[in-house]
């Protein structure tokens, strides 16, 4: 049985501060499959987002962060690697898609010239006919229209949709096995996410690579994951299959999360801290909701 994409093994994370040691990761644990799409789901300040950035390697290096437990990337383990070592993981064997694709991208810089860049941390040598060669065919993949047109503009000349396809086609560059999704299509409009969204998941299913979706909305995360993990507090409070979690979640903080998907109809979206105070007793937090296949 081959390694999956990503392990994650009771990883606690810490930082020391003026006024002591602050604990903001409490024994996650979860796992990725080679071509499957997992979500990490939590309202903001849940600690979604440095799961994430402790992955690609951006809090490791941070004065005053602590980090233990195990994380494991196609059987390797990243914490034993040199900085260099990991910096040449980022953009090539793993990528990130940040939340606003405005500001990820370079303004100074057309889009064919940062897309030569990324394509050189996975080619070094490539000239540009061939960079752009490459870059057409990949604009061409996530449906953008007149790729030359595009590669020949600067971000600020794009609309927000048409920059966030291009960075789904910069981080699939070069054929990463893990693509890390941190809340991708949150700065755009509804019908512009959705319609990202769908092809984002098309694209990494013809892939086959494996994706972490960091998002805090159950309703989007119904649409695009196989499995869901639900974070609160820096814990891991329930994980299951997307359908299985729909049908029967078991959390209270799960169940909030449900009542907070917005809906056509109804006396509008309820307050989620609000309600994960008035459902979710602390002592009842797990230390970890273990792995599939665990009883929860």
């Amino acid at each position: 049985m081959s390694a999956p994409t990503l392990l994650i093994r009771d990883l606690h994370l810490s930082f020391r501060t003026y006024t002591g040691i602050i604990d903001v990761l409490h024994g996650i644990s979860l796992h990725i499959a080679k071509g499957e799409r997992v979500a990490l789901v939590g309202e903001s300040g849940s600690g979604k987002s440095v799961t994430a950035r402790l992955i690609i390697g951006l809090l490791q290096m941070a004065r005053g962060t602590r980090v233990d437990g195990l994380l494991q990337f196609e059987g390797q383990d990243l914490e034993s690697l040199s900085p260099s070592e990991r910096h040449a993981l980022r953009g090539t064997r793993m990528s990130m898609i940040f939340q606003d694709p405005t500001s990820s991208l370079n303004p100074v810089y057309t889009v064919g010239a940062q897309f030569h860049e990324v394509l050189l941390r996975g080619a070094p040598g490539i000239d540009e006919k061939a960079a752009m060669e490459r870059a057409a065919a990949l604009l061409d993949e996530v449906l953008i229209p007149e790729p030359a047109r595009v590669l020949a503009s600067y971000p600020f000349q794009l609309s927000g949709g048409m920059n966030q396809r291009v960075m789904i086609a910069m981080a699939l560059a070069n054929e990463p096995s893990l693509l890390i999704a941190d809340e991708p299509g949150t700065a755009l409009d509804v019908t512009v996410q959705a319609q990202t969204l769908k092809l984002m998941r098309d694209v990494v299913t013809r892939h086959g690579t494996s994706v972490l979706f960091i998002s805090h909305n159950l309703g989007v995360v119904r649409e695009f994951a196989d499995r869901v993990y639900v974070i609160y507090k820096g814990r891991l409070v329930e994980q299951a299959r997307t359908e299985d979690l729909f049908d029967n979640p078991q959390h209270p903080y799960t169940q909030a999360l449900m009542r907070a998907i917005p809906r056509v109809t109804g006396g509008g979206i309820p307050d989620i801290e609000e309600a994960s105070e008035r459902f979710l007793d602390p002592l009842i937090i797990h230390e970890g909701c273990g792995e599939p296949g665990e009883a929860q």
